[in-house]
């Protein structure tokens, strides 16, 4: 009986784990025990493990204890969830925007606070209340690399349009007009004069080449991506592969974005509803209601951005090219005949539509009402 008095909850340690770049915070609690602190140098696995072996010895917690961790996702990524896992630890992922805060103008906000928050709610979490916190599902180590190739394509995409209007101003301070061949321009910078006919200064022509090595290098590394790309999809070998390429057979989506949708969003979320496809999209609603007072405050953008922006893209094409389909012809009937800030809003209500469409036709095959396949080429001979 003593036994049971000293354990009203079931044998289970909680720890609180809060992250940051210069240290690791740890909150332990056990039983209804009070919480203990500690902290240890970030990133260092073996400590955290030691650190968590310590407690349990010098607390002389029974062999069996079961020890559950949390920790909000940033910087340091899903590996410390990875390695909690392999050490038989239930660890949850906690997305930092649904942590409860005291709204006071002034609070105290330390890592030790921060700290013993995280593993007050981990004991709420696992006494039952629902809605402590929105946990981050955790994607395989596959999953997460797949996003790879489709992120550093954004980002060089970025760095190129960055250089060439670096290189586009630099002409402009000597009155010299945007070329029409842009590549072929840099080739023959020893050709180029000023607006005074005179050859470029020295220094100019030197940083200009300059700029013109960085961005030959981030062209040879998006050809690269690209390349790798589309052999991937000549010989899909893996699901993620084959829903691209299903995706693709819509007109109006092309590779890019197809692969984009896949590997962010379709080939490791296991959604149930069309109401979860639009949350993790961050295209689902926020009705603002108190009193009197009824208000629509638009879309949360609590999602995934790359694919909301995406969807929204998407949405436009949509219109484009898919002119017959029922998307287009509910967004024609709604929004086509307002201005341009309802069409806006429009917009965004068919890109969530659009996302639900696509959900559908990647997992059940049921291609949209009045869409349109891209045909097959022939391959002659």
């Amino acid at each position: 009986m003593a036994q049971d008095r000293a354990y009203p909850e079931p044998r289970r340690l909680h720890i609180g784990i809060e992250l940051s770049a210069s240290k690791w915070g740890l909150a332990f609690s056990h039983g209804g025990s009070r919480i203990r602190h500690t902290s240890m140098a970030p990133g260092d696995a073996t400590d955290l493990k030691e650190k968590i072996a310590t407690y349990l010895r010098k607390e002389k917690l029974p062999e069996g204890t079961q020890v559950v961790t949390c920790y909000e996702a940033g910087r340091d990524g899903f590996w410390v969830h990875r390695f909690l896992t392999s050490l038989g630890i239930q660890n949850i992922v906690i997305d930092a925007a649904s942590m409860k805060v005291n709204r006071r103008f002034r609070r105290v906000k330390n890592d030790r606070v921060d700290a013993t928050q995280l593993v007050l709610d981990l004991i709420r979490h696992y006494r039952g209340e629902k809605d402590v916190w929105s946990i981050v599902r955790v994607p395989t180590e596959e999953q997460e690399d797949d996003r790879r190739d489709h992120r550093s394509l954004e980002r060089l995409k970025k760095e190129r349009t960055q250089h060439r209007a670096r290189v586009l101003s630099l002409l402009a301070t000597q009155g010299i007009p945007s070329p029409t061949h842009f590549g072929m321009f840099l080739k023959n910078l020893d050709e180029a004069k000023t607006w005074s006919g005179q050859p470029l200064p020295p220094g100019l022509k030197a940083e200009l080449e300059r700029e013109r090595e960085r961005l030959q290098v981030v062209e040879n590394q998006k050809r690269e991506i690209e390349r790798k790309q589309e052999e991937a999809l000549e010989d899909p070998s893996t699901p993620a592969m084959k829903k691209v390429q299903r995706l693709a057979m819509l007109r109006g989506i092309g590779k890019d974005s197809a692969w984009l949708m896949v590997m962010e969003f379709f080939s490791w979320r296991d959604f149930r509803s069309r109401r979860e496809v639009g949350g993790a999209a961050g295209l689902g609603g926020t009705p603002y209601s108190s009193g009197a007072t009824e208000r629509e405050q638009g879309i949360s953008k609590s999602g995934n951005s790359r694919v909301r922006h995406r969807a929204v893209e998407l949405g436009w094409q949509w219109l484009r090219l898919q002119p017959q389909s029922e998307l287009s012809e509910w967004y024609k009937r709604r929004f086509a005949e307002g201005g341009a800030r309802r069409r806006r809003a429009g917009i965004v209500a068919l890109a969530r539509r659009l996302l639900i469409a696509l959900w559908h036709f990647i997992e059940h095959g049921v291609i949209p009402k009045g869409a349109v396949l891209k045909p097959i080429p022939v391959v002659v001979g």
